[in-house]
């Protein structure tokens, strides 16, 4: 039989005494033979049987369940209390993080699930579907929906894209302006977009739909294509550019699929606030050019067809899924090459400052809207006068509003407030949920995933519907509850909350964990020990973000504000709905306003910003 190697002791800390080859370990010891239940299992004997040596520890041995002898008696009990006992740990584990993911999954059932299956088995109980899906007029709004979202992709990859390549790869000053300034379209209110491209193209059209879509999403193609395009070896291009490739044939056959996950995940996210895209399409193409969100508001609201508002949002839930399917299948891969190589800039060369200046002209053109609203809010008919900015504390042109600007500013600061807290509540334990489940290779972490997603594609007006005739059914008829629009924006603002948050936790070492759970830290000490301190500053930034967008929602707002408690955009949009010149000097002068409040907020979010810390 083999004796203990160096540095091995029996059970009771002595050295192990060295045994011929006849002779049993259990007769050397000073306690002589042992009952085989109370044999040692210690490093002792696991040293011996589980190592697998032979006699006088040379050469393999007899290993598995037909071994005799206690030594391969004492290893394979070891081998099996301890597979138990991680079984039960792991089991554990996975009920725990699924009990924790009520919460999310109770906020989704309530206030997403339970109101959209409400308006559609609503609309779906009087038979009109059919005749609205044989509509050619349905499949014609299909195809303006399908071609403006498809060419404002196509155009925010074509500019995102020079802008990615700038921030990810350069080192140039000026790039944290950069950084900024394709970052404050894409938080900006729907309707104040709207009207920057009104003050520019006064009669809309097509053209200033797609510019304006394409102007929101520059930032998602430039954040997301960056981030990886950053951590992608510039050894592969280089090795390729001294075979003889041209820089561009180097970039196609080398960068380009090493960038084709993040690409395809920005363009699916992309095509989807395109698609759904409410306030632009409202402002910019009125009664002439509508998409499927505006015809489910319009029939909705106006004309109260039901059943075809139904089949429309039917339509376009089954669009949004596919797409966030495709969406989170490239996010997966995108995720899985974030550790190529440690980020690193330099100077541009040769024909990349060619990209750099492509990226400056894309940072001038987003800018200008900007400008022409500023500038539109400080001219009128008489020359240049603050006189919208002074309107605000009135209430318009003939008592336009119920409440005064100011007040509904205030209301707007009150709402996005609670819409961030419940955001961060419900967001933050998905996040934590997910990356717990993710650590256990679970599906339901997968499902939770696309499920937090789907607020996002699903018509805003849909869900605001859905909340009308439903939360009556709640203790005290929660339709007249000031909690309505905070929850209906926090549905909206809970995703992006998920996006930014979910990969700085995914970036924590597991090892750090570990260590803290192996000092008999609990879960939640461990949370708060190891990942709170390195995600704090994605979780600030994450409330400053969602503050903003919340800020400027008008989708469920403006079906859910009460008339005495409107919110800033939701007033803008009412006084762009009444002719004057006052009531139009007041919404320029509001989206004033709201463009420098979300200005701000993303000069706070980029000085708190984590390296790849975030998909936005």
């Amino acid at each position: 039989m083999a004796h203990p190697g160096p540095g091995l002791s029996s059970p009771d800390g002595s050295a192990a005494p060295r045994t011929s080859g006849t002779q049993r370990p259990e007769d050397q010891r000073p306690d002589g033979p042992q009952p085989e239940d109370q044999r040692p299992s210690g490093r002792w004997s696991a040293g011996r049987g589980s190592a697998g040596r032979g006699p006088g520890g040379r050469g393999p041995g007899r290993r598995g369940p037909g071994r005799r002898g206690p030594a391969g008696r004492w290893s394979f009990g070891v081998r099996r209390s301890g597979a138990r006992a991680s079984g039960a740990r792991w089991t554990g584990a996975r009920l725990g993080w699924t009990a924790a993911a009520l919460l999310p999954l109770a906020f989704l059932g309530v206030f997403f699930a339970w109101p959209v299956a409400a308006i559609i088995g609503l609309g779906l109980g009087d038979g009109g579907v059919w005749p609205a899906l044989v509509d050619p007029r349905t499949w014609g709004l299909i195809g303006f929906t399908l071609g403006q979202a498809a060419a404002a992709t196509a155009l925010a990859l074509l500019t995102g894209l020079p802008v990615a390549f700038l921030l990810a790869r350069c080192r140039v000053r000026g790039s944290g302006v950069v950084r900024a300034a394709v970052m404050v379209p894409f938080v900006l209110p729907t309707v104040v977009v709207g009207l920057a491209f009104r003050a520019l193209w006064p009669d809309g059209g097509v053209l200033p739909i797609v510019l304006a879509n394409a102007f929101f999403n520059v930032a998602v193609v430039a954040r997301t294509v960056g981030g990886l395009w950053a951590k992608v070896d510039r050894r592969a291009e280089d090795a390729a550019r001294a075979l003889g490739a041209s820089r561009l044939r180097a970039f196609t056959s080398v960068v380009l699929p090493a960038l084709a996950p993040a690409i395809g995940s920005a363009a699916s996210v992309v095509f989807l606030f395109c698609a759904t895209s409410f306030g632009v399409v409202l402002v910019l193409g009125g009664a002439r050019y509508r998409t499927l969100e505006t015809e489910i508001y319009l029939r909705t609201v106006e004309l109260f067809d039901l059943s075809g508002a139904a089949a429309l949002s039917l339509l376009q839930f089954a669009a949004v899924l596919a797409v966030l399917l495709l969406g989170g299948a490239a996010r997966r891969r995108r995720e899985k090459s974030l550790a190529l190589r440690v980020e690193s800039t330099r100077r541009p060369v040769g024909g990349e400052w060619g990209v750099v200046a492509a990226a400056w002209l894309v940072v001038c053109a987003l800018l200008l809207p900007v400008v022409g609203l500023l500038v539109r809010s400080l001219s009128t008919g008489d020359g240049w006068s603050l006189a919208g900015y002074r309107a605000l504390a009135g209430t318009g042109e003939r008592g336009t509003l119920a409440v005064s600007g100011w007040q509904a500013a205030v209301n707007s600061v009150r709402v996005a407030t609670d819409a961030t807290l419940v955001a961060l509540l419900v967001g933050v334990v998905s996040a934590v949920v997910l990356v717990g489940l993710r650590r256990h290779r679970s599906w339901f972490a997968e499902a939770l995933d696309t499920a937090l997603m789907l607020p996002l594609g699903v018509s805003a007006v849909t869900v605001g519907f859905g909340y009308l005739i439903t939360m009556d059914a709640l203790p005290g008829d929660f339709r007249t509850s000031p909690l309505l629009v905070p929850l209906a924006q926090a549905l909206v603002v809970t995703p992006l909350i998920v996006r930014i948050v979910l990969p700085v936790l995914r970036a924590v070492d597991e090892r750090l964990r570990q260590a803290a759970s192996s000092l008999g830290a609990s879960p939640w000490k461990v949370w708060r020990e190891v990942d709170l301190p390195l995600a704090s500053r994605s979780l600030v930034a994450a409330a400053g973000f969602g503050f903003v967008v919340a800020l400027g929602e008008f989708g469920a707002t403006s079906f859910l504000a009460r008339p005495d408690a409107p919110t800033l955009p939701v007033v803008i949009a009412r006084l762009m709905a009444r002719p004057g010149e006052l009531n139009s000097q007041m919404a320029y002068a509001a989206c004033a306003l709201l463009m420098v409040v979300t200005t701000a907020a993303v000069l706070l979010i980029e000085r708190l910003r984590v390296p790849a810390g975030g998909e936005f």
